[in-house]
This record gives structure tokens, C-alpha cells and sequence, in this order.
């Protein structure tokens, strides 16, 4: 109530993209001062049901999308405010600024998202170094989202996502390959089943040889635009690779059924759409993906999750873990405690 009474018309009158920032500046004092992780602890986390999936025990199923830490700076703040684990990135093995600015909008009639940010973020090794300082003891499940470095031709994608799981394979609990973003020109043709199976194949086999003694759990990230027959083909190729899971969905270029000013809509530009108005594909895809890979398999929904009842929802419907990112602009950090506590209790 009090952040959706006082800080969110406050973080209202920043640009989208300036209010992210403050709020990561905060976790990260949150992180530095004495008792601050305990305090964020105390006020925001509850009592939630543990989950057993890809060979981890999760606290929580509730976890937070990647988009927000991209490059893995308060990941432990996150953890403190209820989240059962925390995805980072997308982080890509070079160094990259993102496209310019503005390019991240609010549509709040729509209570959505559209951002294109174009995988801004410090590069797979400095990434590594942060990691490696802060070591493992004590800290959030985590999982590691790459992406291809946008300099990079097609034709060298395997190469790069190989690169960059050499590096930031062993600081992951699991492993994502994000080929679904729109913001990356030509990164979605790579979830063809002819460009993904090489990338997938080369990130298995580096990770392997980097980290020997154990066997870190391999995800792939698809988006809601693919047509039903593409998420079979996706599925298939996930079980001929023995991958530990599947995550969807990521943004959509659609704009169809929004609510906002056309013309409003028209002027933000191209970019990725989340947040409420995925709701109804990322269900859809959950359901098909639960189907074709059978019960084993770990799925991990994401889009248009806002509520307890979203998140309950998505678990009768075959999900295994769920994920937030575009409804904490909207509901604020107490997202994630409440939905635990509501999972637990159901």
C-alpha cells in the first residue's frame, strides 16, 4: 500500500529507465550498510513452500526474471526481499552499451512494459570477477542468462554464447541461452531449430569441461511470437538435447489488444512488450511446452504475472517455477513475499 500510495507516483515522474537505476543504487546500499540485507529480510520476505527442481532446492518457486541485475550487482538484495531465486543478465561475452536512449516507456493502462534495451550490460568477464569475489556462501539461487554479443554475425553465435559460458559457468546454479529477445537484431532467428542446436551443443560441452564435478543445469529462453508449431520444435529439440528446462516466455513485438493511446503506443517505437499483456500467450505456450516434454522437464513461466492467483494459475498448468519482472513497477518489492506466502498457504 505504501509504495503504491508514495514511491511509485514519485518513481512516476522519472523516466522508466532513471527510476530503474535509483532503485538498483538502493539495493546496492541496501547490500553495503550494516544490517541492511537483515532489514529487507524482516519487512519483505515470508514463509513460502520449497520447490525441488533442476537438482536444487528452491526456497521459493517465485523468482525474478532476467532484465533487472543485468550484470549481477544485487542479486543478494533481491534474494532479501523474497525472491526464491534470481536470474541475471542477459549478459553478453563482450562489453556492450545497448541502443540509445530513451528506450525503456511505462504503459500503465496496459500495466506493461515496452524497453529496448538491446542487452546493455559490462560483458561476460567482468561479470566472472564480480562473481568469483563474492563467492557462493550465503547467496540467492542464481541463475545466469547470455546472450549473443550484437556485433557478433550469425554465423558466430555458437562461438560467442561459448565464450561466455566458459567464463560464467561456474558461478551458475543454471544456465539460460536467450535467443528470444527482440532488441538484438537477428537473435530470434537463432531459435530456428537449424541455428539453435549448435548453440545449444557448444554451451553444454563448455560447460561441462569448465565445471567437471558437476553438471550445471542448461535452460533455454524462447518468445511468445513463435508460432505452435516452432515451441513443438523448440520442445523436441530440448529433449533430444536433455536440456534441464525451458523458459517462456520473453517479450513480445505485438502491440494487438492494448488499451493504451494508439498513437502513444506508436511513438514509444520498436521493442520488447511485457507485463500484463502477455498473460494470455505465455499460458498458452506453458500449456504447449507441458505437453509435448512430459512432467519431468523444468518449465519456468514468465510474462504477465502479476497476483497469487497468476502464479497458481501458472503452476496447475504444468509450470515447475514462476518469474516476475514487469509487475514490480507496478506492485512494488512486496510482489515476491506475497505470492510465496500465498503459494505456501494454498
Amino acid at each position: 500500500m505504501l509504495y503504491r500510495q508514495l514511491a511509485r507516483p514519485l518513481l512516476y515522474r522519472l523516466s522508466a529507465e532513471t527510476a530503474h537505476h535509483l532503485i538498483l543504487g538502493l539495493l546496492l546500499w541496501a547490500q553495503l550498510v550494516p544490517l541492511g540485507l537483515a532489514l529487507l529480510r524482516l519487512v519483505y520476505r515470508r514463509a513460502s513452500r520449497p520447490v525441488h527442481a533442476l537438482g536444487l532446492v528452491f526456497p521459493s518457486a517465485v523468482g525474478l526474471a532476467a532484465g533487472f541485475d543485468k550484470d549481477g550487482r544485487v542479486f543478494d538484495a533481491l534474494g532479501a526481499l523474497g525472491f526464491g531465486f534470481v536470474e541475471i543478465g542477459t549478459i553478453t561475452h563482450e562489453a556492450q552499451p545497448g541502443n540509445p536512449k530513451p528506450r525503456l516507456f511505462r504503459l500503465p493502462l496496459d500495466r506493461a512494459l515496452v524497453n529496448r534495451m538491446g542487452f546493455n550490460n559490462e560483458g561476460a568477464r567482468a561479470a566472472a570477477i564480480r562473481l568469483l569475489a563474492r563467492g557462493t556462501k550465503g547467496r540467492p539461487i542464481l541463475g545466469i542468462n547470455i546472450g549473443k554479443t550484437k556485433v557478433v554475425a550469425a554465423e558466430g553465435a555458437a562461438q560467442d554464447y561459448e565464450s561466455s559460458t566458459r567464463l560464467l559457468a561456474p558461478y551458475a546454479d543454471y544456465l539460460v541461452v536467450n535467443v528470444s529477445s527482440p532488441n538484438t537484431p537477428g537473435l530470434r532467428d537463432l531459435q530456428s531449430i537449424e541455428a539453435l542446436r549448435p548453440i545449444l551443443t557448444r554451451v553444454r560441452a563448455a560447460a561441462l569441461e569448465v565445471v567437471p564435478a558437476r553438471r550445471v543445469p542448461l535452460l533455454v529462453k524462447i518468445a511468445p511470437d513463435l508460432s505452435d508449431d516452432d515451441v513443438l520444435a523448440v520442445a523436441d529439440l530440448a529433449l533430444e538435447l536433455r536440456l534441464e528446462g525451458i523458459i517462456a516466455a520473453n517479450t513480445t513485438i505485438s502491440r494487438a489488444g492494448l488499451q493504451s493511446d494508439p498513437k502513444v503506443v506508436e511513438s514509444l517505437g520498436a521493442g520488447g512488450l511485457s507485463g500484463a499483456p502477455v498473460r494470455a500467450r505465455a499460458l498458452e505456450v506453458l500449456r504447449l511446452l507441458r505437453d509435448r516434454v512430459g512432467a519431468s522437464m523444468t518449465l519456468i513461466s514468465v510474462g504477465g504475472l502479476e497476483t497469487p492467483d497468476d502464479a497458481k494459475e501458472r503452476l496447475a498448468q504444468g509450470a515447475t517455477l514462476v518469474q516476475v519482472y514487469s509487475a514490480l513497477v507496478y506492485e512494488g518489492p512486496s510482489l515476491a513475499g506475497r505470492i510465496s506466502a500465498a503459494l505456501r498457504s494454498a
